[in-house]
């Protein structure tokens, strides 16, 4: 009993372990802003809640850079970095999902089904991470790809909060309506982030893989 008590506790001293910095405080804060830009968007404040995710998108791509820089990489960081993109992917396509429902034009109630991709994509890596720990691995990284899909998501998501057809902060100023994108542009640009979302996760399969095998050959030499 003793001995799991002291695990515990080497487990999360290792997990927190110099977790005061701030690549960890602006994921903390990141966290934070996705209630606020829920709720703004919800009460039809479309303009604030674009900046709060604008300001969310910027603190993902300086909070990863802060930390390679001053060296302040964490256990802790690994785990909420991720924490966060995921949550903010499940709030703007929940959001999103819900406004173009409730859309007059027929096309884009049909597409809304779309964003609902985004969730089942990191639902199935949830679900995938916990079953490689389970059998001894760790999920794999995919850096490069990860990194470009969530950047482009967040870019894409700005500009369809800004100037996409009935749901944008645009069609809110009166005279700029015309401004608005087109619905197929929209259509495409929501395409390309899906595309790209399933890119990065079918990049992590190979790593996945590998661990296993590697674990379960590991297993049978012993």
């Amino acid at each position: 009993m003793s001995e799991e008590k002291l695990t515990l506790q080497e487990n999360l001293k290792l997990i927190f372990d110099g977790c005061l910095t701030i690549p960890n405080l602006l994921s903390v804060i990141r966290i934070a802003l996705i209630p606020v830009f829920a709720v703004l968007f919800y009460k039809g404040y479309i303009w604030w809640s674009l900046i709060v995710l604008a300001l969310s998108g910027l603190s993902d791509m300086f909070d990863g850079k802060i930390a390679r820089r001053f060296n302040q990489v964490s256990n802790l960081g690994k785990m909420l970095d991720p924490v966060a993109d995921k949550l903010t992917i499940f709030a703007i396509a929940i959001v999103l999902f819900l406004q173009f429902r409730e859309a007059q034009s027929e096309s884009m109630q049909a597409f809304s089904w779309v964003f609902l991709l985004f969730i089942a994509k990191d639902i199935i890596m949830i679900i995938g991470s916990v079953i490689l720990i389970a059998l001894g691995t760790r999920p794999g990284a995919a850096e490069i790809w990860g990194k470009l899909a969530t950047c482009a998501f967040y870019v894409i998501m700005v500009i369809i909060i800004g100037f996409g057809p009935e749901v944008g902060a645009i069609t809110y100023i009166a005279g700029f309506e015309k401004y608005t994108l087109p619905e197929p542009v929209m259509f495409v640009l929501v395409i390309i982030a899906v595309v790209l979302t399933f890119v990065a996760f079918f990049s992590y399969l190979p790593s996945a893989v590998k661990q296993i095998l590697e674990n379960a050959k590991a297993k049978k030499e012993d």
